[in-house]
Parts: structure tokens; C-alpha cells; sequence
């Protein structure tokens, strides 16, 4: 490694909003164990990482006005019938919600 090169720090999450914390109690225990292995992925990676990962198909969304203070909001793979809404601050992923549809993920319904 390079001298004077600080290695990336691994993502963060924050998995505080209240709207992710409710879809997260609906969801079938079968779907909970698949979004926290997810999550579990996401916190051994790099942001780097994260944006180049095929899986994770992480993406802005066009769709959605980001709330104020937010650059953007992005979508990301979760399960393969789950996707994530969140968007990067420093460090941390912090999402907002988790969606089993798709189409509604990208505010298209």
C-alpha cells in the first residue's frame, strides 16, 4: 500500500426511520433473514465497493425529489424481491425504507 494513503472505511448503517422500521416488522421471518444478511454484506464493504457490486445494483433515483439536505436518494437490492431506499451521508447508509415492490421503490404507482 501506498504511503499516506488512508485505507476506506467500511459503510455504516443507519437503520433508524420509522418507516423502515415498520415495513421491517411486517416482513415474514424468511424475508428479515435475507435483509439482514444484506445488510450484514453491506457493512464489510467499502463505498466502492458498493457502487460497483452487480448484486447490490445500487442506483440513483431520477423519480423522487430527495428531501432537502439530501443530494440524493438511491435504490439498492436487498432481496431479490426486496429493494432498499436510502441515501449516503459521510460514512453511512442511511435507509429510509424497504419496498417488496419494485415499481413502487421508484415512486412509479
Amino acid at each position: 500500500m501506498a504511503r499516506n494513503v488512508k485505507p476506506e472505511l467500511l459503510v455504516e448503517l443507519d437503520l433508524n426511520s420509522p418507516v423502515f422500521q415498520s415495513a421491517w416488522s411486517d416482513l415474514e421471518l424468511a424475508e428479515q433473514e435475507k435483509v439482514f444478511a444484506t445488510f450484514k454484506k453491506l457493512t464489510k464493504l467499502t463505498w466502492n465497493q458498493v457502487y460497483r457490486d452487480k448484486g447490490l445494483k445500487w442506483e440513483k433515483i431520477h423519480s423522487i425529489a430527495a428531501p432537502k439536505n439530501i443530494e440524493a436518494l438511491y435504490s439498492f437490492r436487498v432481496s431479490k424481491s426486496i429493494r432498499g431506499i436510502g441515501f449516503r451521508e459521510h460514512n453511512f447508509l442511511r435507509v429510509l425504507l424497504i419496498e417488496p415492490d419494485h415499481d413502487a421503490a421508484y415512486g412509479k404507482k
